[in-house]
Parts: C-alpha cells; sequence; structure tokens
C-alpha cells in the first residue's frame, strides 16, 4: 500500500531465538528485493509487521502479520520463541501476543525464520532448512506475487484466500476476497461478503475462459495444477527484473500492477471488473449484457427465446427476474 511510515535501523534476513526484530530493526531479503519490519499507513500511529518492496521508493506493502492486532505503541518485538513459532508481542512485558503462526512442532531452540527474496517469510523448525514448517505464501494478504501458490491443499485443506484492506489506512480484513472454488469446474470468485461479484471462468488449458487478455504475450507463464497433493495456480514473471504484483483492493477491484521506474509509479496493465457487465449474474441466469455505458438503452437484454418473468421489474432495471 502507498504512503507508510517506516523505521530503519538494523538490516539481516533471518530470526533467531536470541535475534528478534524490534520495532525499528529491519530484515532485508538476501537479493535485497524485499524487507520487513514495523510500519504505520499515513495519519495513523498503530505499528504492523509488514513485508514490502525494498528497492521501490513508493512503499508497498505486499503482507501484514497483525491485520486485525495493531500494535498501539513502539514496543512491538517480533520473535521465534522455544517452541518454534514466530510470535509478536509487546517487549514492555510480553504478556499479549499480537500475533502467532501457531504451529505445533518439538521444542528446540535452533529455529529460525527467514525472508526470501520472493517475498515469502519462511519458518525452520530445527536445523533443517529445507521443510519449511510455515511460510506467509500459506496466508496472503491483499497480494497475491510472482511464485506464490494460490489454491488448494488437498492434503491439509488449506485454500488460500486473499482478502482487501478495509481501507488504505487500515490494513484489517476488508469486504472483498478472492478465491478458488472447485463447484463444477475450477473458477476464481472474487466475492463482497458473501456475494459473488466476478469470476474468471473455467480453465480451459492454457487461460481462464473469462479472462481474454490473457494470452500469449502475457506478462506472466501460468501454470494450473491438480493433482493428488493441490489444485493451484503459480503465476510465473517472465522477466525478474520487473516488479509485478496482483492486488486485491478496497474498493473490490483485482489489478495486476508493475513498477515504471521511469515514471516512478506502479501501473495497472490489467484490472477486474471492468465494469457493470463484468458484474457476476448481472443479467440474471438468461440475460445478454450489452455497453452498460449506452444511453437511453438498458444495458441487459434477454436472449433469444426468452422474456421477462415481471415486465414491471425489467423496465426498473429488475433484470434476475428474465426466464
Amino acid at each position: 500500500m502507498k504512503e507508510a511510515v517506516f523505521r530503519f535501523c538494523t538490516s539481516i534476513d533471518t530470526i533467531t531465538l536470541t535475534r528478534p526484530v524490534k520495532d525499528g530493526d529491519i530484515l532485508v531479503s538476501n537479493g535485497e528485493t524485499f524487507a520487513l519490519g514495523f510500519f504505520s499507513t499515513a495519519n495513523f500511529s498503530n505499528r504492523y509487521v509488514g513485508i514490502w518492496y525494498n528497492k521501490v521508493p513508493e512503499q508497498t506493502v505486499v503482507w501484514v502479520a497483525n491485520r486485525d492486532s495493531p500494535i498501539t505503541n513502539s514496543s512491538g518485538i517480533l520473535s521465534v520463541d522455544e517452541t518454534g513459532n514466530l510470535v509478536l508481542q509487546d517487549q514492555q512485558g510480553q504478556s499479549f501476543v499480537f500475533w502467532t503462526t501457531n504451529v505445533s512442532g518439538a521444542v528446540n531452540d535452533v529455529s529460525s525464520s527467514q525472508l526470501l527474496d520472493s517475498g515469502n517469510l519462511v519458518l525452520f523448525q530445527g536445523q533443517n532448512r529445507e521443510v519449511y514448517s510455515w511460510k506467509s505464501f500459506d496466508y496472503p494478504s491483499n497480494t497475491f506475487l510472482p511464485g506464490m501458490k494460490f489454491g488448494l491443499d488437498k492434503k491439509t485443506g488449506l485454500n488460500r484466500v486473499i482478502t482487501s484492506w478495509k481501507s488504505s489506512g487500515d490494513p484489517g480484513v476488508g469486504d472483498y476476497s478472492y478465491k478458488m472454488e472447485f463447484v463444477g469446474s475450477t473458477q476464481l470468485f472474487l466475492y463482497k461478503g458473501m456475494k459473488k461479484i466476478w469470476r474468471t471462468g473455467s480453465w480451459t488449458g492454457d487461460r481462464w475462459s473469462g479472462v481474454p487478455d490473457m494470452n500469449t504475450n502475457y506478462l506472466y507463464n501460468i501454470t494450473y495444477i491438480d493433482n493428488n497433493d493441490e489444485v493451484v495456480i503459480v503465476n510465473i514473471i517472465s522477466n525478474s527484473s520487473i516488479f509485478s504484483r496482483f492486488v486485491l483492493n478496497n474498493f473490490g477491484t483485482i489489478e495486476s500492477t508493475t513498477w515504471h521506474e521511469a515514471d516512478r509509479k506502479w501501473v495497472a496493465f490489467w484490472s477486474a471488473p471492468a465494469d457493470r457487465c463484468d458484474g457476476y449474474n448481472h443479467c440474471g441466469p438468461f440475460g445478454l449484457c450489452g455497453n452498460p455505458n449506452r444511453i437511453g438503452a438498458f444495458e441487459c437484454d434477454c436472449l433469444p427465446g426468452y422474456e421477462p418473468q415481471s415486465h414491471q421489474d425489467w423496465y426498473l432495471k429488475g433484470w434476475f427476474q428474465s426466464v
């Protein structure tokens, strides 16, 4: 997000039992692409632990730990405890836990957490650094990053969901969510609360049927995986020097943006829903949406062979009454 307030002191990429992150410290990934630390949004004093782009001058938060549990002062400390978990506490007594990874594991004093150059914060329990006991990519905030799996882990039942911020100044879980669903053909759905407002359509083998902008010249190489372990999509950016992300903003729009260094700003090259005709079931089950900007004409028509159940409702734009 924009206009966040950060404080910088020390720099390293790993958290251990004896090396916590205090408010003012910063972790920087090995390739210096991402950073982790405490931040406040513009005009607010609450403190959050987040991950942001290290080399982008417009501070852009891509993940937040304590979204709905802000710290009201600068006494926060993020550490790995004796149970091998990441824990965010108040260092003025450490009596209240604002956030924790809460994974089970053997009690040990050699666990650590590392910020990878993909933007993934991972947790190792014990000395085996090839197996992650927890990773932030499994618990996204409002951003889908390249390399992140989006969808269902069949073994654990974890379905990764992106949720909007409440507002530009409040990273708490907002009204909108974006998730994969499996009733019928696998699709991605955008929700406002419990209401479906947009969908991608089914996977055709190289793209989502409802996203015609996806083609061979698309910025991402998209892999769809459906096997005994998982059903997920993974976006791999074709040029690793490009900073790009999918964001579900607090207005209910999914945007794919890239950082343009020459203009020093994020530029959107795709977004959805594009207009009212993009809305899920906007014209009813047998309706056809035309140009929503037409003057003097309805944007919805019945498909050939159908007519409105209620002409009165239809002329009052009750298009769900078509049959």
